[in-house]
């Protein structure tokens, strides 16, 4: 059983309405609801779900999978990753906004008439895609082990445990994190996950592969389809937000010409250089602040101040990493 319901999500002043498509494939529970493109430049997540869509045509389920492709319309067709303020001067990124507002703003529109689907599941999964230089990985809440158990069952060896609320570093409260999707369903009791899949604007066969067997080992560990999760036998468990390096003034970052995606490093360890472009002067050596592993590596030269040069994951044991 499949059914492709056209949802309005919001509407524009014009008043042109600003919909998207849900499928449902199945019925009853258990109910695992997935989404991609809230970012509208990350599509890997959005051909993972076209390719879910032919395995689950012809399964055998035992309960419901709710899928959106494309989750902001409005960014899809800008190929971005916020509105421009126009659009929503308030809430650029739908990704700040759940679990929405009937009367918000467009994107806490957008968000309350997804949330709708997405509060009655038992499980969700949020796709989304990192920078070009990225570890793919799985994010939960640390502390929440229905969600990390979904985590390991979603099948990447690498997951980040991140701290969420008062336990989170000051960006948090800065970027209003608490506000993501991931977070506001794991507050409200249902396992929510992001698996960061790879890059944006290319589909990435590797990670789109990866994400379509994540999808179908996620319906097995909820019972929705039959079988079992294929789990890795090892994890890496890490924190990412306390391990990020930051530029401390804008310029051009030069990282260290050998250093690669899954080093290891130690505190004080070379991480590169920012230049004045003009002067030519240093304005900063970057090093780790902290002992970890390389997760991403900023390759965009040109880098504003505050921004994430380096993400060194720090390492959590198997038990705090739950």
């Amino acid at each position: 059983m499949h059914t492709a319901e056209r949802v309005e999500l919001a509407r524009l002043p014009s008043g042109r309405s600003v919909e998207t498509t849900v499928h449902t494939y199945g019925e009853g529970s258990p109910t695992l609801y997935v989404q991609a493109a809230q970012h509208g430049r990350e599509i890997n997540g959005t051909e993972v779900l076209r390719r879910v869509h032919d395995r689950l045509l012809d399964a055998s389920l035992s309960g419901r999978v709710i899928a959106v492709p494309v989750a902001d319309p409005l960014t899809f067709d800008l190929m971005s990753y916020t509105t421009p303020e126009p659009i929503d001067a308030a809430n650029s990124n739908m990704n700040r906004v759940w679990p929405g507002d009937p009367e918000g703003s467009v994107h806490e529109r957008m968000a309350d008439s997804l949330w709708t689907y997405a509060s009655e599941a038992d499980a969700v999964i949020d796709l989304h895609t990192g920078s070009p230089d990225m570890l793919t990985h799985t994010v939960y809440m640390r502390g929440d082990e229905r969600s990390r158990a979904l985590a390991e069952a979603f099948g990447l060896d690498f997951l980040l445990a991140e701290d969420a609320g008062d336990d989170a570093d000051a960006a948090w409260d800065d970027y209003s994190f608490d506000g993501k999707f991931r977070v506001a369903a794991t507050e409200a009791d249902v396992p929510a996950i992001t698996p960061e899949l790879a890059h944006n604007r290319q589909l990435v066969e590797p990670a789109v592969e990866a994400g379509v067997e994540g999808i179908l080992s996620a319906c097995r560990h909820l019972g929705v389809l039959p079988g079992e999760a294929t789990t890795p036998t090892e994890f890496t468990v890490a924190r990412n937000h306390f391990g990020r390096v930051p530029a401390e003034a804008p310029g051009l970052y030069r990282p260290a010409p050998d250093l690669e995606i899954g080093d290891r490093v130690a505190a004080g360890d070379d991480l590169g250089a920012v230049y004045d472009p003009a002067t030519y002067d240093r304005l900063q050596r970057v090093t780790a602040e902290r002992a970890g592993l390389v997760y991403s590596i900023a390759r965009e030269a040109a880098v504003r101040g505050g921004e994430t040069l380096v993400g060194v994951a720090l390492p959590l044991d198997g038990a705090d990493g739950g």
